[in-house]
C-alpha cells in the first residue's frame, strides 16, 4: 500500500538531533548537578592554576607577579602578627554600620517613591543628581566636616550605597501588578493595609537582591576611605604594603577582600531562598 504524504506533516517534522541543544547550552533550563559542580570548581582551579604557571615558570619578576605559596606566606605573615582578624573587623564593622544605616532610609523611602507618584516626583530628581555625584569626591567635605575617625568613612559608605538601593527599591515596587493591589482594595484594605500586607512583602526579595549587589560597593568604598585616612583595615593594609613594595600582601588581602564578598554574596542569597520561598514557586 503507498504511503500519501501529508504537507502538513512534513512542515513540522523534528529538527535533526544534531541541531538540538545540549545540556550545557539550553536556555533558561538547570544543568545536571555534576555538571554544575564540575564548572564552579573549574572557575577557582583555572584562573589559580595559570597564576601558578605564570609565577613559577615564565620568570616574571616576583615583586611585581607573587607566586601563590608566596601569597599563602604573606597571609599567614600577617596572620602571626595579628593584623588579619583586625583589620578585618575594623574594614567589616565600617560596612556593617554604613550599610545599614543607609537601608534603614532606603527601604521606607523606596516603598513610598515606587507606591506614591507625588513623592517619587519630588524625591527622584534630587536622588537621581546625588547618584551620579561620586561617593569617593565628597572625602575631602567628610574630612573637613567630621574629622579623621570612623564618621568619614561610615558616612562615605551612607553616600555611596544609599541612592542605589532607595531607586532599585522604588523600581521593584513600580512592577507589583496592579491586580494585587485592586483586590486588596476590593476586599476592603485602605492604603495603609495595601502598603505594608501586599506591597512590602511582594518586594522583600527585590530589597535582599538589592542589597547583595550594592554591598559589593559598600565594600569598595571602605578601602577607599582606609586609603585616605586609617589606622587599621584592609584597605589601611594594602596601603602600608605599597608604600614598602610588599606586593604578596596586596595579593593577600585582594584575595581576602573577594573571599569576604563572596561570602556576603552567599549570605544574602540563603536569606533569600530561606525567607522567601514563595518567591522560587
Amino acid at each position: 500500500m503507498t504511503q500519501v504524504s501529508d504537507p502538513l506533516r512534513d512542515d513540522f517534522e523534528p529538527a535533526p538531533k544534531s541541531l538540538e541543544p545540549t545540556v550545557f547550552w539550553r536556555i533558561a533550563e538547570d544543568i545536571p548537578n555534576g555538571l554544575n559542580w564540575a564548572l564552579i570548581v573549574a572557575s577557582v582551579v583555572v584562573p589559580f592554576t595559570l597564576w601558578w604557571i605564570l609565577s613559577n615558570y615564565t620568570g616574571v619578576n616576583p615583586k611585581f607577579l607573587p607566586s601563590p605559596q608566596d601569597v599563602v606566606g604573606a597571609f599567614l605573615r600577617l596572620w602571626e602578627k595579628g593584623f588579619v582578624t583586625q583589620d578585618i573587623l575594623a574594614s567589616f564593622s565600617r560596612v556593617a554600620i554604613g550599610f545599614t544605616l543607609g537601608a534603614l532610609i532606603a527601604i521606607p523611602l523606596g516603598i513610598s517613591m515606587g507606591a506614591y507618584a507625588s513623592i517619587r516626583a519630588f524625591m527622584e530628581p534630587i536622588i537621581g543628581v546625588l547618584r551620579y555625584m561620586p561617593a569617593p569626591a565628597f572625602i575631602p567635605l567628610l574630612i573637613i566636616y567630621l574629622g579623621l575617625n570612623e564618621e568619614p568613612k561610615i558616612t562615605l559608605i551612607f553616600i555611596g550605597t544609599v541612592f542605589y538601593n532607595i531607586l532599585m527599591i522604588m523600581d521593584a515596587v513600580k512592577f507589583v501588578p496592579k491586580d494585587l493591589i485592586e483586590t486588596a482594595y476590593t476586599l476592603g484594605g485602605r492604603r495603609w493595609q495595601v502598603l505594608m500586607s501586599v506591597i512590602t512583602p511582594y518586594v522583600i526579595p527585590n530589597i535582599i537582591d538589592a542589597f547583595r549587589i550594592n554591598v559589593a560597593g559598600a565594600w569598595n568604598l571602605v578601602v577607599i576611605a582606609e586609603l585616605v585616612a586609617a589606622e587599621e583595615g584592609l584597605g589601611k593594609r594594602i596601603l602600608l604594603a605599597q608604600r614598602f613594595f610588599k606586593t604578596d600582601e596586596i595579593f593577600a588581602c585582594l584575595i581576602m577582600l573577594g573571599v569576604i564578598g563572596f561570602a556576603l554574596d552567599l549570605i544574602f542569597r540563603w536569606v533569600l531562598k530561606t525567607t522567601c520561598k514563595w518567591a522560587f514557586d
